[in-house]
């Protein structure tokens, strides 16, 4: 088959022919039809990740078609159209078998310690536990936004926060998970404000759900007390000091702070103010399988992921854009075809 692979840390990404993966007892194999390319990629290729092995194949959001199940399976067949969270879990462990894979301490991750997801197929582990099967509307592209961006922030809005209809949502960070957040914290009738710095991505979430968008930049903490008051929620879909320290500023009185950024370096929290406000510091780590349910639902009353669809791309190209961390220039996902080269 053919995937991307790099060697190194912030070194040549390729194309190149890998041997087609055979599952192992409860795995299952994908045949990619779509992959959404994300900075977490760019985290993990750059060496922000310790946990990611060389040579590494990238990618961790996919959606496709049950190519071959292993001994054991009994959930899935070949031909079903599917899904999964980037994390999978062990799937017998007590996190698994309370429906909390996320946080698996035996967890793998297609793109980070596994085969990632940027190829022609991908091995998805304890398949009856990781795998989602697709409504029959969802195309491709858009589910291939699921497995990261959309569950992401789904779960950081509706489990960890618990986002109220009418609260302020600060969204600091307008690229596919800011986006995706934005659109979910409007259908649960909350009220969002995104901040970002490229004009085309705060167009694209006023297009998409937001009550109001702010510039990233000195007058950004001003403007967003001016219209919320103080926000009910914040959460940083960028990952580093300054915007995580804008989000959890930009909180009401006992507010709660969301954080799903990846971060190269732990930043300094202020947390005088988290005390004396009793602010709430949150984190979220992707959605197990068990909650897409939910998701979908949201989806069946309007939620439209493919809205983020800006385009698709081949293996070449991805390859160009892996390397660019935050999508310069890019408002929306970028899907890649792993069988276009």
């Amino acid at each position: 088959m053919k995937a991307l692979q790099y060697a190194s840390f912030g070194g040549a990404i390729e194309i190149v022919e890998r041997g087609l993966p055979r599952p192992g007892p409860g795995e299952a194999v994908v045949a990619v039809a779509a992959s959404g390319l994300c900075r977490s990629d760019w985290h993990a290729w750059a060496g922000h990740d310790a946990g990611v092995h060389l040579p590494q194949v990238p990618g961790h959001e996919c959606a496709g078609v049950v190519a071959e199940v292993g001994a054991g399976v009994a959930r899935w067949q070949p031909g079903d159209r599917v899904t999964a969270p980037f994390v999978n879990g062990c799937g017998v462990c007590p996190w698994c078998r309370s429906g909390q894979a996320q946080v698996c301490p035996d967890q793998t991750q297609p793109g980070f310690t596994d085969p990632g997801t940027h190829a022609e197929f991908v091995t998805v582990r304890a398949a009856d536990t990781n795998l989602v099967g697709l409504p029959d509307g969802l195309s491709f592209d858009a589910a291939a936004s699921l497995g990261c961006r959309f569950a992401t922030a789904h779960r950081a809005l509706t489990r960890r926060a618990v986002v109220a209809p009418g609260e302020w949502v600060v969204i600091v960070g307008a690229g596919g998970v800011g986006l995706s957040a934005v659109m979910i914290a409007a259908a649960l009738g909350a009220r969002p404000i995104a901040v970002d710095r490229n004009p085309a991505a705060l167009e694209l979430a006023t297009r998409v759900g937001a009550e109001a968008v702010v510039t990233a930049g000195p007058a950004a903490l001003t403007q967003l007390i001016e219209l919320t008051g103080g926000a009910h929620v914040s959460l940083d879909a960028v990952g580093s000091a300054a915007t995580a320290d804008l989000a959890v500023r930009s909180l009401r009185r006992q507010g709660r702070h969301v954080q799903v950024g990846l971060v190269a370096e732990d930043p300094v929290v202020p947390l005088s103010r988290v005390i004396g406000w009793e602010l709430s510091l949150l984190g979220s780590h992707g959605m197990p399988a068990v909650d897409y349910p939910a998701l979908f639902r949201l989806i069946e009353h309007g939620l439209d992921p493919a809205m983020l669809v800006s385009r698709t791309v081949g293996l070449a190209e991805a390859a160009t854009l892996m390397r660019q961390p935050s999508g310069e220039g890019e408002a929306g996902i970028v899907v890649l075809h792993p069988n276009r080269a």
